[in-house]
């Protein structure tokens, strides 16, 4: 359970993260997915469909990459995913400075 939590923490961070910064963290996340194949692959689906992982695309990589770690796939189909999530987020925000009773 702390290790679904660290997952939440890394996967939640913004996009200000230096390079050195993302590579820790996704080398954090390799060796946790990595776990997650070997001991408890329920838990690693239910991530990726929590995160809302492309399926299809997933299968195409893992097909196309065949000699590469599938923990080092799925490790940037995450990062990829939320990153997508927080521009989306921030593409939406709202606009502070509309008066009270202009908002809905």
């Amino acid at each position: 359970m702390e290790e679904n939590k660290n997952l939440n923490a890394l996967l939640n961070l913004n996009l200000q993260l230096t390079a050195l910064q993302k590579a820790e963290m996704k080398e954090h996340l390799i060796v946790y997915i990595n776990h997650l194949l070997l001991h408890d692959f329920n838990s690693l689906v239910q991530i990726l469909y929590r995160v809302d992982v492309s399926e299809k695309k997933l299968k195409e990589l893992l097909q196309q990459n065949p000699q590469t770690d599938a923990a080092v796939i799925i490790a940037d189909l995450l990062i990829e995913r939320q990153e997508q999530k927080i521009k989306t987020r921030e593409s939406f925000k709202q606009d502070n400075n509309i008066p009270g009773e202009d908002k809905w």
